[in-house]
């Protein structure tokens, strides 16, 4: 997914990162010449080993960081690419999450989310369980794949790139009005921890 981003053109681009922890990802596209970034996180456990980094590779005036709901605190955000790894499946409200991200993208939404097959369900119905017994509040959700879809589409967007592993999407999906760009070929592969 990362790759397709770089290759459709990330120079000079701006980028939204929902829910990016330390900013792994966003990083890796600010080094690929992508201008600025605006991460919104959830979590304040994130901020001071993400600014430390930030300062470590050079990047701590190219990226804004605000704490909050995305779908609550986003409303205003526009950015040419809205990247959401691994953050669909922590959301219950995924037609809300996906919504503000069109809304937000002036060209690309790029997200990672569990497939919607048995295995992604009773890894993450085992994972509810622990954080259930541990009295952690979190939980996870498997949406289904083509609701995830067909969201992006009634909000303007077609499916530019897919890939899949063993328990994980990574869907690219572009404004139509943006305009054709590259078209990387799906690819699928059954490695496990892409």
């Amino acid at each position: 997914m990362v790759g397709f981003l770089i290759e459709s053109g990330v120079e000079g681009k701006s980028i939204l990162e929902v829910g990016g922890g330390i900013g792994g990802l966003h990083m890796e596209l600010l080094g690929a010449g992508a201008a600025h970034v605006t991460n919104v996180e959830l979590s304040s456990g994130y901020e001071a080993e993400a600014a430390e980094l930030l300062e470590e590779k050079g990047y701590a005036d190219r990226v804004d960081r605000l704490l909050g709901d995305f779908t609550e605190v986003g409303g205003d955000l526009r950015a040419d690419y809205v990247v959401m790894n691994r953050v669909v499946c922590c959301y219950p409200a995924m037609p809300k999450l996906m919504g503000a991200a069109t809304q937000s993208s002036r060209r690309f939404v790029a997200a990672t989310f569990p497939r919607d097959r048995l295995a992604a369900k009773l890894a993450v119905g085992l994972g509810n369980l622990y954080c259930r017994a541990r009295s952690i509040d979190f939980r996870g959700f498997v949406h289904p794949t083509a609701d995830i879809m067909a969201t992006a589409r009634d909000s303007g967007f077609v499916t530019a790139f897919t890939d899949q592993d063993f328990m994980w999407n990574a869907m690219v999906f572009e404004r139509a009005e943006a305009g054709p760009t590259i078209h990387v070929p799906a690819v699928s592969s059954e490695r496990i921890g892409d």
